[in-house]
């Protein structure tokens, strides 16, 4: 019986941790992909930016 709730707790802990990994991931490679097209942006207007 102890060891049912010691593999029930790993379970959900395996599974959450999993979904907060997918969301950091997720989140970390559209802010790349924001941070690249608002540097080319930048780069596109830099002539426009330098007095």
């Amino acid at each position: 019986m102890n060891n049912e709730k010691t593999y029930k707790t790993m379970v959900n802990v395996g599974a959450s941790d999993l979904t907060l990994g997918i969301i950091v991931l997720v989140t970390g490679i559209v802010t790349g992909i924001m941070m690249i097209i608002n540097g080319a942006r930048l780069l596109k207007r830099k002539s426009d930016l330098i007095f």
